[in-house]
């Protein structure tokens, strides 16, 4: 548990109220991916046709209320039949065979763990694996591992998504939005690195909090994550594989570089908001997520 010094006033520019509005301003609307949640069961009926497919469900930030307008697609799993073969890059190019089959005109390919279709009404993300194991109600599959070419790594999707919904009923919706803004400072900056890295990240941080000060959460976030090194993480519920940050060590030097400076701006904005420079904090906040 860290301690938290608040502002000792209010103003138009609380940097508080800045990164609430940002993260209010990235939220996709309800109804903004239901052009490429249209494709589901045509999806689903080729794959089942093909391969074999036992159910297929909603995953990723969109389900767990974590998306990013403009940058967050539809992503769902798709449970296969049959076995797994020793090589998740065998089970990625059948999937992508399959779709690319059934829709010829559209650009289909592969970005582990998933096969990506880039629709004309928006993008669509299926994540295949097989069936491993259930645990307390709690379903894992084995997927492709996005840092091990051909490799495998266990998620719980569903398990995930109540560790971050726990943790964020704690907090009033605030693991949720700190999630969503390291999520912004990603895809503003070109980040190389997981989504589902920071959303967890974000999480395990708040889970430790006993109360949620945006520009206070967001340094401590950013920051732990660059002491650390943009190492793996154990997966918080005990259950699944190990979280990777990047997916090649080119990838993790450039995000790391990146975060050196974003955490460099975090400290700054938290140190302008403590002695109440509040214009000079928003300042910072705003070089830190490029507004």
């Amino acid at each position: 548990m860290t301690l938290k010094m608040a502002g000792r006033r209010a103003s138009v520019t609380d940097p508080n109220t800045w990164l609430k509005e940002l993260a209010d301003y990235f939220t996709p609307s309800s109804n903004q991916f239901d052009g490429a949640k249209g494709h589901k069961d045509s999806i689903e009926s080729r794959l089942n046709y093909d391969i074999g497919v036992y159910r297929m469900f909603e995953i990723g930030s969109l389900r767990h209320g974590t998306g990013v307008w403009l940058h967050s697609d539809a992503d769902y799993l798709v449970s296969l039949k049959g076995d797994k073969p020793g090589s998740s890059t065998t089970m990625l190019d059948r999937v992508k065979n399959s779709l690319k089959a059934r829709f010829p005109s559209t650009t289909i390919v592969v970005r582990r763990p998933a096969v990506v279709c880039y629709f004309t009404d928006g993008v669509f993300e299926v994540v295949p694996g097989y069936f491993a194991d259930s645990t307390n109600n709690n379903s894992g599959y084995w997927i492709a591992d996005p840092a091990n070419l051909g490799g495998w790594m266990k998620t719980y999707p569903e398990a995930h998504n109540d560790y971050v919904n726990g943790i964020s009923k704690k907090h009033n919706g605030g693991a949720k939005q700190l999630a969503r803004l390291v999520k912004v400072w990603k895809y503003e900056r070109n980040v190389p690195v997981s989504s589902c890295y920071l959303e967890i990240r974000a999480a395990k941080h708040m889970s430790g909090e006993t109360s949620y000060v945006p520009v206070w959460d967001l340094y401590f976030t950013l920051k732990s994550i660059y002491d650390g090194g943009l190492a793996a993480m154990n997966d918080p519920t005990g259950l699944g594989s190990r979280f990777t940050a990047c997916s090649s060590d080119s990838n993790k030097s450039d995000a790391l570089s990146k975060l050196a400076t974003a955490v460099a701006r975090a400290t700054k904005a938290k140190d302008f908001y403590t002695s109440n420079e509040y214009d000079k904090s928003v300042e910072q906040l705003k070089l830190l997520f490029d507004r």
